[in-house]
């Protein structure tokens, strides 16, 4: 079993930033990928980023490229996702999951392919 909590979530003004965090629990390995993933109300799960525990490859949606960068401290065992220059679109709850596939590849990006999720974080971006 794994556990994760994420936090950081908050209300913010446009252009402004957050850093989230996951901390991860229970049984992880280092091939393992963890991802974030946004949902907001009456829309899909979509995929943010990814990042492997091992060897730190990383991928992201086109939508947040060059805003969100995607971290982790495998100390910690925890991933974190600094959001930068944020606008009201990327208002929605923050999710972060593990997955068995390797971040990069198209499964890492399918929420229902995620093993295990947090229970998430709300992030409200105003104009």
């Amino acid at each position: 079993q794994v556990q994760l909590v994420e936090s950081g979530g908050g209300l913010v003004q446009a252009g402004g930033s957050l850093r989230l965090s996951c901390a991860a629990s229970g049984r992880t390995f280092g091939s393992d990928t963890m991802g974030w993933f946004r949902q907001a109300p009456g829309k899909e799960r979509e995929f943010v980023a990814s990042i492997s525990w091992s060897g730190g490859r990383t991928d992201y949606a086109d939508s947040v490229k060059g805003r969100f960068t995607i971290s982790r401290d495998t100390a910690k065992n925890t991933v974190y996702l600094q959001m930068n220059s944020l606008n009201p679109e990327d208002t929605a709850v923050y999710y972060c999951g593990q997955s068995r596939y390797g971040s990069g590849t198209h499964f890492a990006r399918v929420a229902n392919l995620y093993a295990y999720w947090g229970q998430g974080t709300q992030v409200t971006v105003s104009s």
